[in-house]
Parts: structure tokens; C-alpha cells; sequence
């Protein structure tokens, strides 16, 4: 007798496992027959007789083999209980099938988490850093710094008094955190250095075919009578300047080259009476404005209105 048995041979062991599946396929003859020990040998005899018929010889130990694996549930699946190892198992078989779109999921979320981290939040923190900078430092810099060249350049108290007012209103809103307003606090500083700064020679048009002045009934007294002269800033190298002008009529501030200041009727009628002499106007210097002035030095009296439309 050997140290270990012998393994049964291959053929039996198939022929075994086709038994089992013969029992398996055939559930009314296990049940009929195989109900007690004692009738074990009916159930060999019409396995036997089953392969027979088959053509196929079957030994006894083969048949017995048989009926004790089926028994014994071998060359049988039975599939694992639920549990979170086989759940596991299963989708590790399965990852060619969600492999590739989990994958691709995955990257996007690294993609936007990293972005939103790593970019989007620092560029955000870095926007309210550079806006909290510019509120307490750079826009209140800025007004100091029109404030005194202003109040260098100025040659009338009425503009040091007017930007401080400016520059103490823009302080504030940027204390408030009010960027816009603050913007325009520096606008209206800047406007009023470029003001001081400007140097022209306010002419009345005496232009043959263009109208030097007219009159017109004022929009809020229909019993009056309001006289325009129509004038140009001419800059030192005789062109016109574009200057700021609020129609008094409407109270909005444009930018024009050629606008109508009021003046008395006595100097509207000097002026008409110039032109209609020869159709050129002899004086037709209104006014100059020098460096460091807010307003012209007017030859004519002037009644300090203007309008932009005629």
C-alpha cells in the first residue's frame, strides 16, 4: 500500500460529474427514488439502465460517487452570501465595464476641485486683497495727491476749497467701501485740475454765414427774453478746445467745442450792431482764461449761464 492513494482517473471523475448532472436534470427520479438508505440500489439500478441506454457503461462505484456528490452539493455552485467582499469582488471582475467612465469622472473632479482650490478661491482672495488695498491705500493716495497739486497750482482759494470738499467726500465712500463713488471723486478732482490747468481765449464766432449770438424765451419765464453770444475756446496754437459746458436749460454737462454764454441785452445788442457794420465782429474776444483760474477774465459782462443747444 503507497503513502498516499491514487488518484481516481479522469474519466471517472467525469463520468461522476455527469451523474451528478444526470440526478441534477432529472429532480423527479432523486425525489422518487431517493427517499430512504434502503432504496439506494433502485436509484443505482435506473442510473444504470439510463446510461445504458446511452450506450455507455457505468461501474457502481462510479454511480455511487455520483449520488454522494450531489449530496454532498460537489461540482455545484453555490453563490457567496451578500457581503461587502463579494460586492467588492464583483466590481473588481466588472472594471472594464465602469472602469473608464469612472476614470473620467474622477479627472474632473481632481480637475475642478484642484481649480477651484488651488486656482479660483486664491485668485478670488487675491481680488478682495488687491480691492481692500485700493480702498485703504491707493484711491485715497490718489486724492491726496490732486489735492496738492491743486492746491499749488490754483491761483483762486475757490478751488482748494472745492477739492478738499472733493477729497474729504472721497475718503469717506472709500472708507464705505463705495468704489464707484470714490472713482468719481477722483474724476471730479482730476476735472478740476485740468479746469485750473486750461489756457484759452473765449471768441465770439464771427464766422461770415454763422450766427454769432441769438435770444430765446427761457423754458421756465415765457414773459423774458435770455441773449446768447456763441463762443469757441481757442488754445495757444488756435485751435478749439472741447471743454465741459452745462446747458442751464437742462442742467447735463457735455463736452463741446462751440456753446452760448448769456450776457445782457445791452452787450448782445453791442455785439449785434458790431457785426452789422461790416459782418465781421472788431472785438470779438469775450473773455481769457489764464493758468491756475477757474473761470476767463470776461471783457463783456457776463451773466454766468450757458447752454449747449440752439
Amino acid at each position: 500500500m503507497t503513502a498516499t492513494a491514487e488518484k481516481a482517473p479522469l474519466d471517472e471523475v467525469m463520468l461522476a460529474m455527469d451523474v451528478v448532472d444526470t440526478l441534477r436534470h432529472r429532480q423527479d427520479l432523486v425525489e422518487r427514488e431517493l427517499l430512504g438508505d434502503a432504496r439506494e440500489k433502485q436509484l443505482l439500478d435506473r442510473l444504470r439502465d439510463i446510461y445504458h441506454q446511452q450506450g455507455i457503461e457505468v461501474t457502481d462505484e462510479v454511480l455511487r460517487a455520483g449520488v454522494k456528490a450531489l449530496a454532498e452539493s460537489r461540482f455545484a455552485y453555490t453563490p457567496p452570501k451578500p457581503s461587502l467582499t463579494t460586492t467588492l469582488a464583483r466590481a473588481y471582475v466588472s472594471r472594464k465595464k465602469w472602469g473608464p467612465a469612472s476614470l473620467a469622472i474622477l479627472l474632473v473632479l481632481v480637475v475642478g476641485l484642484g481649480g477651484y482650490f488651488f486656482a479660483w478661491q486664491p485668485f478670488q482672495a487675491a481680488q478682495a486683497e488687491a480691492a481692500r488695498i485700493e480702498l485703504s491705500e491707493g484711491l485715497p493716495g490718489q486724492m491726496d495727491a490732486l489735492y496738492q497739486t491743486i492746491y499749488e497750482e490754483t491761483k483762486v482759494q475757490q478751488a482748494v476749497t472745492q477739492a478738499d470738499a472733493l477729497r474729504t467726500r472721497g475718503k469717506a465712500l472709500a472708507v464705505e467701501g463705495n468704489r464707484p463713488a470714490a472713482l468719481q471723486a477722483i474724476a471730479d478732482m482730476t476735472a478740476l485740475r485740468d479746469r485750473l490747468r486750461a489756457q484759452y481765449t473765449l471768441k465770439i464766432v464771427s464766422k461770415e454765414g454763422e450766427r454769432s449770438a441769438f435770444w430765446r424765451e427761457p423754458p421756465t419765464n415765457p414773459d423774458g427774453m435770455n441773449f446768447y453770444l456763441i463762443v469757441q475756446a481757442i488754445g495757444p496754437d488756435g485751435k478749439a478746445l472741447t471743454l465741459p459746458v452745462t446747458n442751464e436749460e437742462t442742467g447735463l454737462t457735455e463736452n463741446v467745442a462751440t456753446w452760448g454764454v448769456r450776457v445782457p441785452e445791452n452787450t448782445y445788442r453791442a455785439v449785434e450792431n458790431d457785426k452789422r457794420d461790416d459782418g465781421i465782429i472788431e472785438r470779438s474776444t469775450l473773455g481769457i482764461k489764464d493758468y491756475g483760474f477757474l473761470e476767463p477774465d470776461y471783457v463783456f459782462p457776463v451773466l454766468g449761464g450757458a447752454v449747449t443747444k440752439w
